[in-house]
């Protein structure tokens, strides 16, 4: 005989494929909305780095070059009469010094031929992200030297992002020349060491670097940057000591025009 259930009954087998069949379809539908969720924040985690990595780059180099090509600065002289390049004779007497600007005002460019393919960078005052590292480029301590004056001439950039001015920083050389132009004024600083610190060691921006409290004697430069890439836990510091100066209607440095 066979065994039939009663009317109205749902056989036990039925009912726990049911639940099954029920269960899995929540969890597969759970299953979707997390992928989903994870593709999306991918994407958003992607384009933040997009942003943050190149197209914060191209917006700094070319805020960075217009505020160059703004300046109404006198060319140096190009040719002599044979066509040559003019170039200025380097003076070592005392040189003529800017006053301390306003901040967020540019006031400076600087160019190192180390880093062949690399524009000239505009130097402003003031090392705060917002107003100047972020959108000016290269920021000058403020209450440091002014260029060429005794005491050290402190700056501060971007070694990525934003334009990235000391990208190549850890490419400098001893002896490389760090050339800063002001309207009327070249300063040809030569790099003579280079180190790692944490950002507590403020004492490398000092008027006599690494000294503080010392009188300086020496017309100095640092150049102050992140460390490693990508990140702030420590920072890449060079120093340089000012090599000669040379008044920018004379001519162009040397080292500007390939030379030593």
């Amino acid at each position: 005989m066979t065994m039939t259930s009663a009317p109205g009954v749902v056989p036990r087998h039925s009912r726990s494929s049911r639940r099954g069949s029920g269960g899995s379809k929540i969890v597969y539908h759970a299953v979707g909305i997390v992928g989903e969720l994870l593709i999306t924040l991918g994407v958003l985690v992607l384009a933040f780095l997009v942003w943050q990595l190149w197209w914060t780059d191209v917006e700094g180099n070319r805020a960075q070059a217009e505020v160059i090509e703004s300046l109404p600065w006198e060319p140096p002289p190009a040719t002599t009469d044979d066509s040559g390049p003019v170039i200025a004779e380097p003076r070592r007497d005392e040189p003529p010094v800017i006053a301390e600007p306003d901040h967020a005002v540019m006031f400076a460019t600087l160019q190192v031929p180390r880093w062949e393919g690399e524009p000239e960078r505009p130097i402003s005052q003031g090392v705060d992200r917002p107003t100047v590292l972020d959108v000016l480029g290269i920021g000058h301590y403020p209450e440091t030297a002014m260029p060429g004056a005794v005491g050290n001439f402190a700056l501060a950039g971007h070694r990525t992002t934003y334009g990235k001015p000391f990208n190549r920083v850890a490419e400098l050389q001893e002896g490389d020349p760090i050339v800063v132009r002001t309207a009327d004024t070249w300063y040809v600083y030569r790099a003579t060491s280079s180190a790692i610190v944490t950002p507590q060691d403020v004492d490398v921006i000092a008027p006599a670097p690494g000294q503080p409290g010392v009188e300086p004697t020496e017309r100095t430069i640092t150049l102050t940057t992140c460390h490693p890439m990508f990140s702030a836990r420590e920072r890449y510091i060079v120093h340089g000591v000012l090599d000669y100066w040379a008044p920018v209607a004379d001519g162009t440095p040397a080292e500007l025009l390939g030379g030593a």
